[in-house]
This record gives C-alpha cells, structure tokens and sequence, in this order.
C-alpha cells in the first residue's frame, strides 16, 4: 500500500469483526512506531500488547468506552518521562508529546496497511489504566488502542471523511498570511 493511500484512508473504528488480529501482525505495527523521531534518539515509549478478557473490560470501563471491550486485542501506549526529562528538563513535556503523536501515527498507519482497525482513544482514567496493566506512578498513560478487523455489514454506506481544505491551515511567511509571495528573478548585472 502506498503512504498517502494508507494516510487517506485510514480511519477509526468502533465496530469489530469476530475475525481475530494475528498478534504478530500486532507486533509488526508496534515495531513501525520505533522508527518515529525520537528526542536524543532515546525512546520513551511502552506499548502493552492484551488479550485478557478481563484486562481489556477494565480499560472499556477506565475509557468509558464501551466498544473496546468488543476488541480481540488491545495495545496501551505508554511514556517512560524520566528518560526524557532527565536530559532535557524544561522542554521534557513538549518533546513527549511530540514523539508519542510520531510513534502512534506510525503505528496507526501500519494497520491500516495489514488491513486492521482501531480507535485512538484518549479519554480515561489513568489510575484505573495503570491498575488494570499494572504500570508505576510514574509512567504516564498516552492512549488505548483497540484492535481487530472492521465489522462489514452488507450495504453499509460509510460516511465519507471531512477534512479541511488545506488553505484553512496553511500560511506562508507569517501566521495567517495565506498568500505565497513571487519568487524574486535574479536580475544579470
């Protein structure tokens, strides 16, 4: 598959196939999120790899989240911040957001490729996250991750996705200068 026809369409998904994700499929997807930018090249990032039942109905009631608990499989991200603020102290907090969003996107575009689906879903209790997987205080919940494979019903329409047009988010120059300059010709003296 192509980058920007995986890019285009992937999407996130909350009804699931009975057909179960290989779990090495799984790995492979976790294994594109090493290649993300990471700060130092020091990699932050834990991803949990579940397929207990029960495991998995705890993180649907910390998301609150009914559908995850219909997943076959379910990948916690995780942050390791010691590893970033050490080294980097004041700009620790903006460097892991940056290099957890590039590891997930990598993530999320190796399943599209292998043809799986899930939800990015954010929104949780992280003291009942770190209960459930059993991880410190002091490693910090980033997202939950839901696998299997898309529930095809038959004639089901699917919504086309909105985007932006991308004159609504792109300057030049100068935020909310929405006009390129000319380039300036070199005049031969």
């Amino acid at each position: 598959m192509d980058l920007m026809k995986a890019i285009r369409e992937r999407k996130s998904v909350k009804k699931f196939s009975t057909k179960k994700p290989d779990w090495r499929d799984i790995i492979e997807c976790v294994e594109a999120a090493r290649y993300a930018p990471m700060a130092g090249n020091n990699f932050s990032l834990k991803f949990v790899l579940i397929k207990d039942e029960k495991t998995i109905n705890k993180l649907a009631q910390a998301s609150q989240q009914p559908f995850v608990a219909t997943a076959h499989w379910v990948v916690v991200v995780c942050t390791n911040p010691r590893r970033t603020k050490i080294p980097y102290q004041d700009s620790a907090e903006k460097y892991l957001r940056q290099q957890a969003g590039a590891a997930i996107e990598n993530f999320l575009l190796k399943i599209q490729e292998k043809k799986m689906a899930t939800c990015w879903v954010g929104h949780f209790v992280e003291d009942q996250v770190k209960k459930a997987i059993d991880a410190s205080d002091d490693i910090d919940i980033e997202a939950i991750f839901p696998i299997g494979y898309e529930s095809a019903k038959k004639g089901q329409q699917l919504k086309p996705k909105r985007k932006s047009d991308l004159d609504s988010f792109l300057y030049f120059e100068k935020y909310k200068n929405k006009k390129m300059q000319a380039p300036i010709k070199k005049l031969d003296v």
